[in-house]
């Protein structure tokens, strides 16, 4: 069953008196319990059909189907409502709360869920444990390594069991031994029986992924299997 589905899917940004085409009518299928990897270089369009598959953003024409439901032109509070609920997101920056400990972080989405705290509390160190972090529930962002803050931004990401965890680029601020630790996570968390969508422009990194979908132009230049 298809989790995501484009049809024609479209995109352009005004730069100065340019137009530019982000997104040339891109039409591509993304079944429940894949792991894809989208790569092209700067400016290929990956950044903005991500953002789209994330409700982040919407395009300018053609369809956007998440698990068969059409989310391309609905209005913000709706797509507010879904990216809560469905959607997992990873960013490279990891996106925590300096102030806050990493339970609280990654509890941060059931707030909006309308979870009660005991539940949010739980269910966060019930994610904690997926990544192996529950002994650094207490501990904030300052006080983790930069691996560790990714694991807390890959339990946020779990916490609300959404149907499809998005990751932009999860391993570009790490160096090579603690990628490799993020990416055995991504793996299990796969074999779970999650979705997962990443962007990246490293190689090594795709070649974790079970299909590969290269981007230049605002089109789909392959899309391949691995293995």
């Amino acid at each position: 069953m298809a989790i995501i589905q484009t049809i024609e899917l479209s995109k352009s940004y005004q730069m100065g008196q340019e137009i530019i085409k982000a997104l040339d009518e891109i039409s591509l299928s993304i079944n429940k319990g894949e792991y894809v990897a989208i790569m092209g270089p700067s400016g290929s369009g990956k950044s903005t059909l991500m953002n789209i598959f994330g409700c982040l953003d919407s395009p300018q024409s053609g369809t956007y189907l998440l698990n068969q439901k059409n989310v391309s032109q609905l209005p913000e509070n709706d797509l507010a409502m879904i990216r809560n609920e469905e959607i997992g997101f990873v960013f490279q920056t990891f996106n925590l709360l300096p102030r806050i400990s990493a339970l609280e972080n990654v509890a941060l989405p059931l707030i909006y869920a309308g979870k009660n705290k005991k539940q949010r509390h739980k269910m966060a160190l019930n994610a904690l444990t997926q990544v192996g972090l529950a002994n650094r529930a207490s501990h904030k962002p300052n006080e983790l390594s930069g691996g560790q803050r990714q694991r807390v931004a890959i339990a946020r990401a779990l916490v609300n069991s959404p149907s499809i965890i998005l990751a932009d680029e999860p391993t570009g601020n790490l160096d090579t031994k603690t990628s490799d630790e993020i990416m055995q996570l991504f793996e299990q968390i796969h074999q779970n029986g999650n979705t997962i969508v990443m962007v990246t422009h490293e190689t090594d990194i795709a070649a974790h992924a079970q299909r590969v979908i290269t981007m230049v132009d605002g089109r789909i230049s392959t899309d391949v299997s691995n293995g």
